[in-house]
């Protein structure tokens, strides 16, 4: 039997030559769970194999899924942009595995089933409730064995009420994912119960509501009729969610893979694979399935279990690896952790050839074959997230380097740097497919809660192998840094375009920043900071080299930024040298799918191409006269016929109009003999605030400088609405204290119209004065002299009331 290698290896010492070329760069590896010097295999240190574990296709990915491969993405440009790795990137398609097999048979057999009955009838009925009430006691066991879709409701909020408020279940401890999938229980039998309650549904919206309880009920009832040959019943689901997911990925500039390997494509090189494996002596057979024998391998001198050893005997995760095996009986297995390379197909599920009969591949075994085809019996890097460490790339470790262990040779290392990216959260659980607990991408994206951009850098500013919860300010730190960058490439791209029309065009432009960047210093007051873009590339690569830390790379672009903005004359050419730097490394870091070659900044900071020949010189217009209205000139007329804007087409109609508007308003002021400063000034904010903010564009004044034309943000919006709404409540604060205030009035001066002489002409009393003050009580008795005394306050209290009371309807208090 080989001998097997039974730890991680350090890649072999890059010669010297190779060793210069190298940057420097140490990645965390959960083969070491330390961070480890990166060495390539390549013996020139250029090349990097990488094999990513792609996306299970069966449902839209969701923001899980976009923190796991946009952080990956983020990885593979860092490689190949900064550093100039020349990268082979593949990534698997699982196109068949328990969770797609189910997936796809219960929708074919659903919609087969549907197709049967084309209006609502009994049959359909009481299969549903059928369907209801199996589904509630699997799932929802705390519910009585009677419940009903009339008695559902009141049940569930009896059983699980605390659940449903955020308790765990046992009331032990905080909520996880179990509570989630009891979330998700509970949506899916309301949603059945509450279609089993409409008198006369559609038969499409009631399978759109019931289809959680029909999916499993009518897959276990005509399982038994697919054919394990018709692959084309589970690849219909798998192409679709498998181009679904290159789109979102798309839509994410998240890089295309450079080779995509599935599945369904490697039937028998995996039958072949598994076949090595047991010649080699590392598996055996039992009833149609093929296991591998983990205590052969350690035996050998191999090590199971390498990447997260103290998960070796969770039995919950070895049986969310075995998928529908798990329920299996086990007793024939040679060691408890022996796990499934070929599994014997049962009814209902596709299957392949193979010397053990019908069945289909492993989990894991997919991996291994398609990664080892491609890249070789030895690799750099192997990624995916960070759930895929137990069992999914513990098992693939084992399994390949048995399988590269044949002739008497040692194992060589299978892969030599694991990276894995951590999970993105909500609300404390992990987001999957299997709760229903997530938000897809392109939910996410079509409903504005998030932008490409947005999305990433939120990710960003995230260690890639910590775990992410999305918090309020998580989101706001986004902004605030995205807000940041916009606000410096808008000044710099404002500077590049007013030495424009000064006549200095691009090419010296370009001369300008060569020079700059070629002597470290300008001839201009800026060249303090020349320095401080140089210690923050030098920090930016640092950050880089110590496992892609992006959240201080992107902190040192931040922090460049705040000392270009602190300082208050800087040389136009510096600041153009420093926008144009963190323009590449912004686009480095995928931050704009529409970067073009020589752009500065990144997209959406221009605005409309088509608004340009009016809104410049609209702009320059309203600054001259702003200028001179504040200098007190009240003779504008001159400026009404100056800077006409260029002919404009159709698209640019709303802009032009906008000038030839503003110039007619400065025109008709200065016709007015008394017209002021303040006239024009007003025509100048009207136009700024109502008019160009309602074609999206903002003008920023600024001080000694002309207006910054910019397109208006969502940052600007909100701005904005916080102002109006803190205006608004202020103003309603104001009323209400007035309000208030007239209200207290009125009840004083209500309090009044009652006489001080009638006031205690009560039953409490039996005779009074002349001025009605009591001088014997009820009983016939005098009234004391202190309490004479007490009473005397409240009738000259009440005389000033009742005058007041009579001045307001214009009579006289006095006799």
């Amino acid at each position: 039997m080989a001998t097997a290698q039974p730890k991680w290896q350090s890649p072999a010492e890059p010669t010297a030559q190779v060793g210069q070329r190298l940057p420097g760069l140490s990645v965390y590896n959960s083969l070491t769970r330390t961070k480890t010097p990166f060495v390539p295999i390549d013996a020139e240190g250029q090349k990097i194999g990488w094999y990513a574990c792609g996306p299970t296709v069966y449902d839209d990915s969701h923001l899980g899924h976009a923190r796991n491969y946009v952080s990956t993405d983020i990885i593979r440009r860092i490689l190949t942009d900064y550093f100039k790795f020349q990268v082979t990137f593949v990534m698997n398609i699982t196109d068949v595995d328990d969770k797609i097999i189910l997936a796809a048979r219960q929708q074919y057999l659903l919609s087969q089933w549907l197709a049967r009955h084309t209006a609502m009838d009994q049959e359909v009925r009481e299969t549903t409730t059928k369907a209801f009430v199996t589904y509630t006691q699997k799932n929802l066991p705390l519910l009585g064995a009677e419940v009903s879709p009339e008695s559902y409701d009141e049940e569930a909020s009896q059983a699980y009420g605390h659940v449903l408020k955020g308790e765990s279940v046992d009331r032990q401890g905080p909520p996880g994912d179990k509570e989630a999938k009891i979330k998700m229980h509970l949506r899916t039998a309301d949603s059945a119960a509450q279609a089993l309650q409409i008198n006369q549904p559609s038969i499409e919206g009631f399978a759109a509501k019931a289809s959680g309880v029909l999916l499993p009920y009518i897959d276990s009832l005509e399982k038994h009729t697919v054919s394990g040959k018709d692959h084309n019943i589970f690849t219909t689901l798998t192409k679709r969610y498998e181009q679904r997911f290159f789109d979102d990925m798309a839509s994410l500039n998240v890089r295309y893979p450079d080779k995509v390997t599935r599945v369904t494509e490697y039937g028998q090189q995996i039958v072949d694979f598994v076949r090595a494996i047991e010649m080699n002596g590392f598996a055996y057979e039992h009833e149609g399935s093929v296991y591998y024998d983990t205590q052969a391998w350690e035996v050998s001198g191999g090590v199971y279990a390498r990447l997260e050893p103290w998960n070796r005997n969770d039995k919950e995760l070895q049986a969310d690896g075995e998928g529908s095996l798990s329920t299996k009986t086990t007793g024939f297995k040679r060691s408890a952790a022996d796990f499934a390379l070929w599994k014997a197909s049962k009814e209902g599920e596709p299957s392949w050839s193979s010397p053990w009969g019908e069945g289909r591949p492993g989990w894991h075994i997919e991996c291994s074959a398609m990664a080892s085809d491609i890249l070789g019996k030895q690799f750099d890097i192997h990624s995916g997230g960070i759930d895929l460490a137990f069992p999914h790339h513990d098992n693939e470790l084992a399994q390949s380097e048995a399988y590269w262990a044949h002739n008497g040779c040692e194992s060589e290392q299978w892969v030599n740097y694991f990276l894995h990216m951590g999970h993105l959260s909500i609300q404390g659980s992990k987001m999957s497919k299997s709760l229903k607990n997530f938000t897809t991408i392109r939910e996410a994206i079509a409903k504005g809660d998030w932008t490409p951009r947005g999305l990433r850098i939120v990710f960003l500013l995230g260690a890639w192998r910590d775990g992410l919860e999305i918090t309020g300010e998580v989101v706001k730190a986004g902004k605030a840094w995205e807000d940041k960058l916009d606000n410096f490439f808008i000044k710099a791209l404002d500077i590049r375009r007013r030495r424009a029309d000064q006549g200095q065009g691009e090419s010296g432009l370009a001369e300008g920043l060569h020079a700059l960047s070629t002597n470290g210093h300008t001839n201009g007051s800026g060249s303090v900071l020349d320095g401080a873009l140089e210690d923050a590339k030098n920090k930016f690569q640092s950050a880089l080299c110590d496992s892609f830390d992006t959240p201080t790379a992107m902190r040192v672009i931040s922090d460049l930024i705040t000392a270009f903005n602190s300082e208050k004359a800087v040389s136009d050419l510096s600041v153009l040298l420093a926008a144009q730097w963190v323009t590449d490394m912004a686009t480095m870091f995928g931050l704009d799918a529409d970067h073009k070659e020589g752009q500065m900044g990144w997209s959406g900071l221009e605005i409309p191409e088509e608004a340009k020949s009016s809104v410049y010189p609209l702009s320059q217009l309203r600054d001259r006269v702003r200028e001179q209205a504040k200098a007190d000139k009240a003779d504008l007329s001159e400026l009404s016929g100056s800077l006409e804007p260029k002919n404009s087409n159709h698209a640019g109609e709303p802009y032009a109009k906008a000038y030839t508007d503003f110039q007619r308003t400065i025109a008709e002021i200065s016709s007015k003999p008394d017209a002021a400063p303040k006239d024009y000034l007003a025509a100048c904010d009207y136009v700024r605030d109502t008019v160009l903010w309602n074609l999206d564009i903002y003008l920023e004044d600024r001080d000694g400088l002309p207006a910054l034309v910019r397109p208006l943000s969502q940052s600007l919006r909100e701005e904005r609405t916080n102002k109006e709404s803190a205006a608004a409540s202020k103003a309603a604060a104001k009323e209400k204290a007035k309000a208030d205030a007239a209200a207290a009035e009125q009840g004083k001066l209500g309090k009044g119209k009652l006489s001080h002489l009638e006031m205690f002409r009560t039953s409490e009393y039996s005779a009074w004065d002349a001025e009605g003050m009591p001088t014997h009580d009820v009983e016939g008795k005098e009234v004391a002299k202190s309490r004479t005394k007490k009473l005397r306050k409240e009738w000259e209290r009440q005389k000033k009331a009742h005058e007041g009371w009579l001045a307001t309807q214009g009579v006289s208090g006095r006799p």
